[in-house]
């Protein structure tokens, strides 16, 4: 297998003129830009001094869309119109989001894409176009604040997005009229924001809990070098989950219907955000909520019963932080610190839970609303070029393997899960049947051994290829990795030049639970999944042998062999077709050894046949030098 390192971008060498370059937190509640102002990363107020930005655009049959306060504010008016925490729709498809459809109070519209769109008195828009237009403010802030149009963006991402919701990503910055300089995994931008300030070197964990999504990352800081060890987490986790749990005690404690109406709906979740920000300072809060009759139900949220809601939530966190810790070869103990990142840190049972269960001290010092926008700031600024001789690297990793479809509906991994990034690996195949001018690449995700356990991501042909014996075709398949995460493919035929290559965009994600799931399946499944692949092979080689020997026997059999030797190869090639039908490698592999002994001399007999034809009418010199 051949490894090829894709190096950085290379900085404008010589370059004094300062590029105007920002940082974006793209959040699912608030959102927020930073920039280098005087060689400090600062996040960059609105015209009310400001600093967050809710990620909340209200739609409008007069008038452009709103954005932020203003079209927070109007959520209970109009429920309908005003779009929230679309982050956690970002490149998923409508199949996974009705899983959650009744707990939201949108109209979801069923199209022949695949991708979800929302229908709003202004026509149906998709997440990645209301993203759109929080990035366009953020934008626009920038730009008044520097005085001019930006060079380029580094907008960063949850580090479990998958391949189609970073695609989704950078979909919106383009509809925004932004150039994408680096799409950066947020727990790794808090990392900068910590690393660059304290020279903080060792191992730090940076656990990242956000309105609508988890990651939790294990890096290692050394000599200005920032090198992500291994990251898990959850896109479909966060601080939202925690308003619902609240929302729906209220609804049950209230007696108030199943499905309220999407006005009451809101009112609910905004009654239950309020609640659980207002627990983070005391012990209990008040609840009023109107009922549909008029009536006012009255209620009271202790902190201690905010922890019963919630407690299931924390822990889904948790299980992601051991396998980490796995993953990454260390053990709590080589953890320096735990870098607390998003809003929902602030609940004082997350701080709590975490702490116990890494056992050491928690960074609290950089508001946690705005470290990854500053982390990215900096970065941005390096990236823009305006720090030639800074010499911070960032080595981000994949969160899953990536790899290739073979015979019997194997995966061949090309990439293995948590390898740093940019990364480009390519792997040679061969052609299985004689005379095989075309191969389907199937390019899939995920930890298991066969096909159907793992994640379809796209499929592609490599037509053109010479007409050969089954094997002789050198095909040499390519997959590369951006520093953003993307992933192209590519394949083609060494001995011919023929090549094809596909860029993944997928439609839409992966559900909200399926990384858990096939990550830990990986691990359970373990045993049976080698089984399994292993009686994938022996099939497959049992189909290989059974097709060569029909062809050999039916081209020499009567010629070479007596009437005893075809037969006991006869009876030999029916024990593999019978056993290619069982669920045993074992037997499949006996029966394929029985084969090959009794048609040894056979096969030896048709080489020296074909060497002899080969001579036929040549002399000996003929050959020699």
């Amino acid at each position: 297998m051949a490894l090829y390192q894709i190096n950085e971008p290379e900085g404008q060498q010589g370059q004094t003129e300062q590029r105007r370059a920002a940082g974006i937190d793209l959040g699912t509640t608030n959102s927020l830009v930073a920039t280098m102002i005087n060689g400090e990363a600062q996040t960059l107020p609105d015209n009310q001094g400001g600093h967050l930005l809710p990620s909340v655009v209200r739609y409008s049959d007069r008038q452009s869309p709103i954005v932020g306060f203003d079209a927070k504010n109007s959520a209970f008016d109009d429920p309908l119109n005003t779009l929230v925490s679309v982050k956690r729709f970002m490149g998923r498809g409508l199949s996974d989001i009705q899983k959650v459809a009744d707990q939201l109070p949108y109209e979801f519209v069923n199209n022949d894409s695949g991708v979800a769109r929302i229908h709003t008195v202004a026509g149906d828009v998709s997440a990645v176009e209301v993203s759109a237009e929080i990035l366009k403010i953020l934008k626009d802030r920038a730009e008044k604040c520097l005085g001019g149009e930006l060079y380029g963006v580094v907008i960063t991402v949850p580090a479990y997005f998958d391949d189609a919701q970073r695609q989704a990503t950078k979909d919106a910055a383009r509809l925004a009229g932004i150039n994408v300089l680096r799409l950066l995994n947020e727990p790794t931008a808090a990392a900068v924001s910590y690393g660059l300030d304290n020279k903080a070197e060792g191992i730090h964990a940076v656990y990242d809990l956000g309105g609508g999504t988890f990651d939790i990352s294990i890096l290692r800081f050394s000599k200005g070098v920032f090198e992500v060890l291994a990251t898990a987490g959850d896109t479909a986790l966060g601080g939202d989950d925690m308003d619902r749990m609240i929302a729906e005690w209220i609804i049950q404690e209230a007696k108030l219907v199943d499905k309220p109406d999407p006005k009451l709906l809101r009112r609910i979740l905004s009654v239950a955000t309020k609640a659980k920000e207002e627990l983070t300072q005391s012990n209990s809060t008040v609840i009023d909520i109107q009922r549909a009759d008029g009536s006012v139900w009255h209620g009271q949220l202790t902190r201690e019963h905010l922890n019963t809601l919630i407690d299931p939530l924390i822990k889904r966190t948790l299980s992601p932080c051991q396998r980490v810790l796995r993953d990454a070869g260390i053990t709590k103990d080589d953890i320096k610190d735990v870098v607390m990142v998003g809003g929902a840190t602030r609940v004082p049972r997350v701080q709590e839970l975490v702490s116990r269960f890494f056992e050491c001290r928690l960074l609290e010092g950089i508001d946690p609303d705005r470290v990854v926008a500053i982390g990215a700031a900096i970065q941005a600024d390096i990236l823009a070029g305006n720090k030639p001789d800074n010499e911070m690297l960032l080595l981000d990793v994949i969160p899953l393997s990536l790899g290739i479809e073979t015979m019997g509906g194997l995966v061949e991994k090309i990439i293995p899960r948590n390898t740093s990034i940019p990364i480009m690996k390519a792997q040679e195949f061969t052609t299985y049947k004689d005379g095989q001018t075309a191969m389907m690449i199937h390019v899939v995700q995920g930890e298991r051994e066969l096909v159907s356990d793992c994640r379809s991501l796209a499929r592609f042909e490599l037509r053109g290829i010479p007409a050969m014996t089954a094997g002789a075709a050198r095909v040499q398949v390519t997959y590369q990795v951006d520093a953003d995460g993307l992933l192209n493919v590519s394949a083609q035929e060494l001995t011919s030049g023929v090549e094809s290559h596909i860029e993944i965009k997928p439609s839409y994600g992966l559900t909200e639970n399926e990384i858990e799931t096939m990550l830990r399946d990986s691990l359970s499944h373990a045993e049976e999944d080698m089984e399994n692949r292993q009686l994938k092979e022996q099939q497959v080689d049992a189909t290989r042998m059974i097709d060569a020997v029909e062809a050999a026997l039916a081209e020499d059999g009567t010629v070479l062999l007596d009437e005893q030797e075809r037969r006991d190869i006869e009876t030999a090639l029916e024990e593999v077709r019978k056993s290619r039908q069982a669920n045993d490698y074992r037997v499949i592999k006996q029966a394929l050894e029985r084969l090959e002994k009794v048609s040894a001399d056979f096969a030896a007999r048709r080489m020296n046949a074909s060497i002899k034809h080969a001579l036929s009418g040549h002399k000996m010199e003929e050959f020699s030098d």
